[in-house]
């Protein structure tokens, strides 16, 4: 009797801890939804002022124009320039995210750091003077990845002059180009789009990776030192 009631207890916990996960899973697609591209025409309510953005970059198959929250319904060019280039840096620190769990899931350590496991094991395990690195390194980044014509972080037009920038995550700055000035419109479009989906892909796929290491089961989908 006394196993059959262990067992049983189990069995709750454990059905209970797959209702949790589920729940989890649908609320961050629900979430991400509205970051995919933005609602279709016909539910869409405009002004003669407000901006068609139907045609902007991310409204394509097989979704088109899809914002379903409506956080671009009235039109609004500035909000939807804001929202999509949020969307941009979570793509751009989301296909980090990845490339970074597949190399340290395959055992590439830096030198001395071979001992810390991938993963979310890694974070009990990483030295707290690296913790110390890491913050630093994150701050120069994001010091250094933004408009510098209108640093801070675009809030406010500074003493450069008027920044060069072609649209919201164009961190040239003037100096890095590798010949993108010298592509036509539809090249640059067509390179943008790419990094848009790509970093949608890589929202997806490091939520993937968290989700199914908590499931115990990330084995099943990358084998051990691949």
């Amino acid at each position: 009797l006394h196993h059959c009631v262990v067992f049983h207890f189990l069995s709750l916990q454990i059905n209970q801890y797959h209702t949790m996960m589920k729940l989890t899973i649908l609320a961050a697609l629900a979430g991400s939804a509205a970051a995919f591209a933005p609602s279709p025409v016909a539910q869409v309510y405009r002004t003669e002022l407000s901006a068609d953005l139907s045609k902007e970059l991310g409204a394509q198959a097989p979704l088109g124009f899809f914002d379903p929250l409506g956080c671009v319904a009235d039109g609004d060019q500035d909000n939807f320039d804001r929202l999509r280039w949020v969307e941009i840096k979570h793509g751009r620190i989301a296909m980090l995210a990845v490339v970074g769990y597949l190399v340290t899931y395959a055992g590439v350590r830096f030198p001395g750091a071979g001992d810390i496991p991938s993963g979310f094991a890694a974070l009990d395990n990483i030295p707290g003077m690296v913790w110390a690195q890491m913050i630093a390194t994150w701050g120069m980044m994001e010091a250094a990845n933004q408009d510098q014509y209108a640093a801070p972080w675009g809030m406010n037009q500074n003493s450069l002059g008027e920044s060069p920038a072609e649209f919201k995550g164009d961190f040239r700055n003037g100096a890095l180009d590798f010949g993108w000035d010298k592509q036509t419109d539809a090249w640059k479009m067509n390179k943008r789009a790419i990094e848009l989906n790509q970093g949608r892909a890589a929202q997806m796929g490091i939520l993937g990776l968290m989700v199914h290491e908590k499931l115990g089961n990330v084995d099943q989908l990358l084998p051990p030192h691949f």
